[in-house]
């Protein structure tokens, strides 16, 4: 019975850290699980808890820290960026004049809408700029004056 409500937990912590952004609720659900192992074994309950709270502090200090550092942004750990992350830096080119409320540019062959980075700027078709921010699916763009490193 008691390995039954360890799963029940364990399944119920896991499903709990697809709504968080922490990675840290996982790991009490694998413990939670070992837990539960112990419980088939036929472990008293304070045995389950020992090893519940043992399994969950170990993959706490050994693995989070793993995952963290492999998550942070390329920009963060020195590493090349890719993918979205590499858009900005970038440059690209006017394709429909880009102002505060619209715009589309050309950035390495891909069609990205793009606003203007100042309110008061517009940048007419043809234009070459640089993309300084990222929002959603949308760059916000300047003027193309800073040289490539």
């Amino acid at each position: 019975m008691e390995a039954v409500l360890w799963i029940v937990l364990a399944v119920a912590l896991a499903i709990g850290e697809a709504f968080t952004a922490t990675i840290l609720v996982i790991f009490f659900a694998a413990g939670a699980a070992a837990a539960a192992l112990a419980a088939g074994l036929g472990a008293p309950v304070l045995a389950q808890v020992i090893v519940f709270a043992v399994v969950s502090g170990l993959s706490v200090a050994a693995l989070r820290p793993i995952i963290v550092r492999h998550a942070r942004p390329a920009i963060e750990t020195g590493d090349t960026p890719f993918g979205v992350e590499a858009i900005e830096g970038s440059r690209g080119t006017v394709l429909e004049e880009v102002t505060v409320d619209h715009g589309m540019v050309k950035i390495d062959g891909e069609l990205w809408q793009a606003r203007s980075a100042d309110s008061a700027e517009t940048f007419p078709e043809g234009a070459r700029v640089r993309i300084v921010k990222l929002r959603g699916a949308t760059v916000l763009v300047w003027h193309d004056d800073v040289p490539d490193v």
